[in-house]
């Protein structure tokens, strides 16, 4: 939660994020940022709750939850035009048919659940789905498909984003995932070593 609140600028430490997850106030941190961090905790707390094949009504769910106080129509596939600041790219206005079909096509690929994670995951990002929280939401449905897999969990830390929005900035533009989706599978993935 903590990482992901990175995404939205939030400027709490780490023990911060912490306080506020276990329920309790921090002097001198933003409403809007207390918020954010608590719609993610609700956020890892349904994707924790809910087992089941994945279907695009996971990412809704999410994005409801997630962008609850930030979306326009939280949970819903946009229906007007968005932005994306640092880059050329804008997204066209998603088509719900074509979202729907392009998802599930995803997840009927005979590829691994990592695979399919990482996919869905850029995918959302990209093509700005929802009126916000796109990223909270793409990094939370991953996880969800990753752990009823079995498959570890991604992160993305504070340390990477750099990195990260330099290749996501490269991936809006080229509309070519090759390299984000290595570097997320080689830095971003972690799982349990029962040695």
């Amino acid at each position: 939660m903590y990482s992901l609140s990175k995404f939205e600028n939030v400027k709490t430490t780490y023990a911060q994020t912490k306080t506020i997850i276990d329920g309790m106030s921090v002097a001198g941190v933003p409403v809007d940022d207390i918020q954010v961090i608590v719609n993610l905790k609700k956020g890892f707390e349904y994707v924790i709750n809910h087992h089941g094949r994945y279907d695009f009504a996971i990412s809704e769910m999410i994005n409801g939850i997630v962008a609850a106080e930030d979306a326009l129509e939280p949970g819903k596939i946009r229906t007007g035009n968005v932005q994306i600041g640092g880059v050329e790219y804008v997204p066209p206005i998603p088509d719900s048919n074509v979202v729907i079909t392009t998802v599930s096509e995803m997840m009927s690929d005979n590829v691994s659940a990592t695979e399919k994670a990482l996919k869905l995951m850029y995918y959302i990002m990209r093509q700005q789905i929802f009126w916000d929280g796109n990223k909270r939401t793409a990094v939370l449905s991953a996880n969800y498909i990753l752990i009823n897999a079995g498959a570890g969990i991604i992160n993305i830390n504070e340390n990477q984003l750099e990195e990260f929005n330099k290749l996501l900035s490269g991936y809006y533009e080229s509309d070519q995932d090759t390299a984000i989706m290595q570097w997320t599978y080689d830095h971003c993935i972690y799982g349990i070593d029962f040695e």
